[in-house]
């Protein structure tokens, strides 16, 4: 399918992403290689304006925060954040901090706070016992939000992340869904820290669109112990849908992921998260009903949308490993960059 003008998620009108990164070498053994990265599914004020949402553990082995909700309620009303597993409270802390002085009114005079915050595991590289992700760097991520074509690789929530055994970490990509009436984006983030080399079809992909490996081909070493990974997908669209067609999104997204071959290991945490910015829910509101316009399941645009968010997701990964960097983390380990001609 056709890609957005970016390729990337931010092509969906209206989203904005943000990272922090933070890379230092306070010893031989001890190096900060992690960061945030902050997902705005609108430009507004988000708990003044909610998304609807919904999504999709494929496999649970993580430590995520506000899916709970999201799911008895099918909305979201923060920025969706991303950092290291150990970071996730940090975080929350500074998300939490940011939209309370957004709004004077939660914990007073109306609701508390959904925040949705992800992670992955990045202490391959990152000194992650260190916790060196502050409140202050979530809030940060979220001043830094822009609506250009995101940064990818190493960098924010991926700096320290592996994928296939190669450097990963922030991808993303895009498909557009033309209709006789009006055309919809289809736009997905991922942060990548899973799989084996043996099991990535990326050679297929690249292949296809007109690019090819080295002859190099470096791995970890394998006499190093891992983590299985993680991986966080974000899916976006301003398609007119409902949290229960979003989770049918979400996993549509998990057959992109299969795609590049993973296996979704024991040991790895495999989420997807998805919203639409098609219309918005106002947290106030006098009348007893909302009316929206919504997509038919039956129509073709569905078939359509289910397609574009697997080419997206599949992409994204791939993007993640195209755009990384060779980078040096602790212990003096160092995870090489994919090898592309």
């Amino acid at each position: 399918m056709e890609r957005g003008r970016g390729n990337s998620i931010t092509d969906v009108p209206g989203v904005k992403v943000g990272h922090i990164t933070l890379d230092e070498e306070i010893s031989n053994e001890e190096t900060v290689c992690t960061g945030v990265t902050a997902i705005l599914p609108h430009a507004g004020n988000l708990f003044e304006q909610k998304v609807p949402a919904a999504h999709f553990i494929l496999n649970g082995f993580g430590k995520t925060v506000g899916l709970i909700q999201v799911e008895e309620l099918g909305v979201i009303e923060s920025p969706i954040m991303l950092t290291n597993t150990f970071s996730v409270s940090a975080v929350l802390q500074g998300t939490l901090q940011y939209l309370l002085g957004q709004n004077p009114t939660i914990g007073d005079s109306t609701s508390s706070l959904n925040i949705v915050v992800g992670e992955c595991n990045d202490s391959y590289l990152n000194a992650m016992r260190l916790m060196k992700v502050e409140p202050k760097h979530a809030i940060a991520a979220i001043d830094n939000a822009t609506s250009e074509v995101v940064e990818q690789g190493a960098i924010g929530a991926g700096k320290g992340m592996i994928c296939y055994e190669r450097k990963g970490g922030i991808g993303s990509s895009s498909r557009i869904v033309y209709t006789a009436t009006q055309n919809y984006t289809v736009g997905v983030l991922t942060l990548t820290n899973f799989g084996k080399a043996s099991e990535c079809k990326i050679k297929d992909w690249l292949k296809a669109n007109g690019l090819n490996e080295s002859e190099s081909s470096p791995i970890l070493d394998s006499d190093v112990e891992k983590p299985d990974g993680s991986v966080m997908v974000v899916v976006a669209t301003d398609a007119p849908v409902n949290e229960r067609q979003l989770k049918r999104f979400a996993k549509r997204a998990a057959i992109g992921l299969g795609r590049t071959g993973t296996a979704v290991h024991n040991g790895s945490g495999d989420i997807i998260i998805t919203f639409s910015n098609g219309y918005t829910i106002p947290h106030n509101c006098e009348g007893i009903v909302h009316n929206y316009t919504l997509l038919r399941d039956d129509h073709p645009v569905m078939n359509e949308l289910f397609q574009a968010v697997v080419e997206a997701t599949e992409e994204a990964v791939y993007q993640s490993l195209l755009h990384a960097e060779t980078t040096k983390g602790r212990k003096g380990r160092i995870v090489e960059k994919w090898p592309l001609q």
